[in-house]
């Protein structure tokens, strides 16, 4: 897989030099055990994949070239390239300018606009609606394109489902830039209807079955649908695909699901009829920051930290997982560690920020694992990192346990 250039003030002097060694290690991917930072007093759990995804590199990569090659004309970003604050920041700090925020609310006039003007399309991809609208104006909507190549792939995977007459079903947030596009995109080719999750899926199931009445569709998903979607017609073949970000597991579950439903209704021997299998449209980088933190629930740990941006969908299902068994404090950046007694973070189902007192256990060592989501820098975790081990006495320097680590790893 190609490597990209991306600002220095992004890479790691310290986690950056452990993901190298573990890569080494472990080229194939095959080893999916956190890796373990022991400073003394407290001990760092690192999942094995977390952190910067393919996806996102290639993003800042052509977001930083845009500003190279255009000195003097303005540049938009259409919404938050990724979403990770910190990243942001930085472009608009260069003189970047956003044109709408994350739910497609406008923060500018599109009049104001010209085909003299630069906008970059966010890695989460846009609608073709909006990619007209540019073209309108004059302004090339491909030339720095930083859509995902998973993502993309997700959409080529709709067109053949919608030259197979299948309806898409998409598993994701409808309101997120990426469910987004994929609708858009589908509805070219196919009928389709974004759901939320399992519950949603069991709603639609029993739609299928004829167990809900006629008008169920109607009243849950009618404004997450396709123009003129027939439940009784758009219903008898269908395929599921998926916002990437979206938990892998979740999104084969509800698959699962669905096609059982069809079973029931259609018989397994006829199942091709009316059951697409998709499984190749996960993302593979969603899978491995996933399947390491399932492994992460294995340890003995006393509290974790997630870092990453608070509109993150990607950061937040790691929380989701992590606090199944852990004390979990979803924090942005090391800003959030106020003290050595209160940590801010954010609930994410309840999108608001809380304080917690008495966060660090007073047992020695202690154990911490530190992940992060696709969208944030690993130089925000080097961060968090050095921020806990100032409220501690008696941590070894851990730049020379690093040292050691990969030196005689």
């Amino acid at each position: 897989m190609r490597s990209f250039t991306i600002p220095v003030h992004y890479r790691s002097a310290l986690i950056g030099r452990i993901k190298a060694f573990r890569k080494a290690q472990d080229p194939r991917k095959q080893d999916l055990a956190p890796t373990l930072l022991d400073l003394g007093p407290v001990r760092f759990l690192f999942a094995r994949h977390f952190g910067f995804c393919y996806g996102v590199e290639n993003a800042i990569e052509i977001s930083y070239k845009a500003l190279e090659e255009n000195p003097g004309r303005r540049i938009f970003l259409l919404s938050q390239m990724i979403h990770n604050q910190a990243v942001n920041d930085d472009l608009t700090a260069r003189g970047m300018h956003f044109i709408q925020d994350t739910h497609g609310r406008m923060l500018m006039d599109w009049s104001a606009l010209t085909a003299e003007d630069i906008v970059i399309i966010p890695a989460f991809g846009t609608t073709l609606e909006t990619e007209a609208r540019l073209k309108a104006i004059g302004i090339d909507p491909l030339r720095y394109n930083t859509t995902c190549p998973f993502v993309e792939k997700v959409w080529k995977r709709s067109d053949q489902l919608g030259d197979q007459q299948y309806t898409v079903v998409i598993h994701g947030k409808a309101t997120h830039e990426e469910t987004r596009a994929t609708f858009s995109h589908t509805v070219r080719k196919a009928p389709a209807v974004v759901l939320r999750d399992m519950a949603e899926a069991e709603l639609l199931g029993r739609i299928i079955r004829g167990d809900e009445p006629a008008d169920t569709f109607e009243r849950v998903f009618r404004g997450r649908a396709s123009e003129g979607f027939d439940p009784a017609r758009d219903l008898q073949r269908i395929g599921v695909v998926n916002q990437t970000t979206m938990l892998a597991t979740e999104t084969q579950a509800i698959a699962d699901h669905l096609r059982q439903v069809m079973i029931g209704k259609y018989g397994a021997s006829d199942i091709k009829a009316h059951f697409a299998d998709t499984r190749d449209t996960l993302c593979y980088a969603t899978n491995d920051n996933q399947d390491a933190t399932h492994e992460l629930l294995k340890a003995e740990a006393d509290l974790a930290l997630v870092v990453g941006g608070y509109n993150s969908s990607n950061t937040s299902h790691l929380v989701e997982l992590l606090e199944r068994r852990f004390p979990t404090y979803f924090i942005k950046d090391e800003g959030e560690i106020l003290s050595a007694d209160t940590i801010q973070h954010f609930n994410y189902p309840a999108h608001k920020l809380e304080s917690t007192t008495n966060w660090i256990p007073a047992k020695r060592p202690l154990t911490i694992i530190l992940t992060s989501g696709a969208s944030c820098p690993d130089t925000l975790l080097d961060k968090v990192m050095l921020r806990v081990l100032s409220f501690l006495e008696g941590v070894r320097d851990p730049v020379d346990v690093v040292e050691g680590m990969v030196s005689t790893g």
